[in-house]
């Protein structure tokens, strides 16, 4: 059983899924990558969150972006939305960030299906020592990176 279950709402956002699918397999995180759209297969989306198991959900949309809502509509589990840019990506963006009072959707930026990994992995640390002291040390990895960055820039 998958501890976050990444939902594309079409195969052309695979590599926005799999951004997050690296990030959760580099933590030791199990997770499954499926292919369901909110309008066109709305019953298998419904079918996959409920029998998933999973304990996060990011949802991966563009354009109307309705995906993110429709899983939120079937669990209290978190649900992480990720916009997909396009020729529109406002609009994508919007989708996920305006849901109604109620059923609530995280939002992370356009086509950064590590930053929603990340996310899910610190909801999922609140309950796991292990995943807590191993992000702890990615953030420490990216502090020394800007670090040496900065030491190879300066003057």
């Amino acid at each position: 059983m998958p501890a976050v279950l990444i939902i594309l709402g079409s195969k052309s956002d695979v590599d926005v899924g799999r951004k997050a699918l690296d990030i959760l397999q580099r933590f030791g995180v199990e997770a499954k990558m499926i292919v369901a759209s909110a309008h066109r297969t709305p019953d298998r989306v419904k079918e996959m969150v409920g029998g998933s198991g999973a304990d996060v959900f990011i949802a991966v949309a563009g354009m109307a972006a309705a995906l993110p809502g429709a899983v939120a509509s079937f669990t209290s589990k978190p649900v992480i939305g990720v916009p997909v840019s396009g020729k529109l990506g406002l609009d994508s963006i919007l989708s996920i960030v305006q849901m109604p009072p109620g059923i609530p959707v995280a939002c992370v930026g356009l086509d950064r299906g590590d930053n929603a990994a990340l996310l899910a992995i610190s909801m999922l640390s609140l309950s796991d020592k292990r995943l807590a002291k191993e992000l702890a040390a990615y953030r420490q990895e990216m502090a020394e990176k800007v670090e040496n960055d900065s030491n190879e820039v300066q003057t």
